[in-house]
């Protein structure tokens, strides 16, 4: 085995494909022409190279490559389809709804708002991790302008009815703006069918590079406007400026581009990993998993210990294997996961807790090797807790 751990951290970041890299190369040295440069061949090469990416996130999600606007990630894409709403639409209201286990490139942007005078819903979610439809159409208001509510959840999988939100947002008129940074070629996404009006990705949690991501902007029935938060130049039909970063932007589309070639036998190969890394662990009493158990992504496991010390779980388990107890982007922060306390865990559940995020270059006998450990490190731990 190698002298560094086996990598179960997939949804905090996932390493660039092989192939996705070899796209983007040559548009470092070779075709490194500016796409906005229009009067010469380096510039023609670059806008043809986005073009095409363009078109491949476009078909990825039943869109038109038009509606697809280029951000740095998904947070800032999540930034500008909320604050870009609020500024454009709110002289018809000031009332967003969203989730409690939003992530907090969502949840922050909406206490920024709520310092300007917007009134923000925050949805209880059930024990699931599903929010209950019938509470959000409690919730919504004659001055409701958008409803926030992400896709895949970062920490512990879940899923959430996308379609059914679409339906009740667009009967009322009411934007609906989803977080697909964790969803985007994992499941399959449909702007049309399923009524968004907005959709944040992100390239990095599907083998692409950091640093690019796009968000999505219906054009037509209805055509959503959003106030660009960044100015200088007009890019991105004037939503975002900034010179476009063109061997990322390749990497995002040859990354999805693999990613729907292969949606179907790598997420029936990630959920018998999953069930395999569950079977093992479901043996110790006093586990549980967090989230919905089937409604979620194929590569997640959320699971809370009883009986342990979080900080010495994760820390047991770091000589063999690469996870997290929560998001990557507060992984600095002291206080137990929204996310859990969210589901109703007590403090101390929420902080004994592990995400293993379970991706393309995991196999089997990875999945053995940590279980053991995992399941060695739970029971001493246990063992030294009774001692005390």
């Amino acid at each position: 085995m190698s002298s560094r751990p086996i990598y179960l951290d997939n949804h905090a970041t996932t390493a660039v494909d092989k192939r996705v890299l070899a796209a983007m190369l040559p548009y470092f040295t070779e075709n490194f022409g500016n796409p906005a440069s229009n009067s010469h061949v380096y510039g023609w090469e670059a806008e043809a190279a986005i073009k095409q990416a363009r078109e491949i996130l476009a078909t990825a999600i039943n869109a038109t490559p038009e509606e697809i606007v280029f951000t740095s990630g998904a947070t800032e894409a999540n930034n500008l389809a909320i604050k870009g709403v609020a500024e454009a639409y709110f002289q018809k209201g000031q009332h967003i709804i969203t989730a409690a286990t939003e992530h907090k490139a969502v949840l922050d942007p909406c206490e920024y708002l709520k310092t300007l005078g917007f009134d923000i819903t925050i949805l209880p979610v059930q024990k699931d991790g599903l929010i209950d439809l019938t509470e959000l159409e409690k919730a919504l208001r004659p001055d409701t302008i958008l409803v926030s509510v992400m896709a895949a959840n970062n920490e512990i999988g879940v899923l959430q009815p996308l379609k059914e939100i679409g339906e009740i947002c667009r009967h009322r008129q009411i934007l609906f703006h989803t977080d697909a940074a964790q969803a985007i070629g994992k499941i399959p996404l449909d702007v049309r069918s399923q009524k968004i009006d907005l959709m944040s990705l992100t390239a990095h949690k599907v083998y692409g590079p950091k640093g690019i991501g796009a968000l999505y902007v219906r054009r037509r029935n209805p055509r959503v406007q959003i106030a660009p938060q960044q100015h200088g130049g007009g890019h991105e039909r004037g939503m975002r400026s900034g010179t476009l970063y063109t061997p990322q932007i390749v990497g995002f589309g040859k990354a999805v581009e693999i990613a729907l070639t292969e949606q179907a036998t790598e997420n029936q190969r990630l959920t018998s990993l999953r069930e395999r890394l569950w079977l093992h662990l479901s043996h110790l009493q006093g586990i549980q998993i967090n989230g919905h158990p089937t409604q979620r992504l194929a590569g997640n496991l959320n699971i809370s210990v009883e009986g342990v010390d979080g900080a010495a779980l994760l820390l047991g388990l770091q000589p063999v294997a690469a996870v997290s107890s929560g998001s990557a982007c507060t992984s600095t922060n002291t206080a137990p996961s929204h996310v859990l306390t969210a589901l109703g865990h007590s403090e101390q559940l929420a902080y004994a807790s592990v995400r293993f995020g379970i991706g393309r270059l995991n196999t089997e006998e990875e999945i053995d090797i940590v279980a053991k450990h995992a399941i060695a490190t739970i029971q001493s731990l246990r063992k030294q807790a009774t001692l005390v």
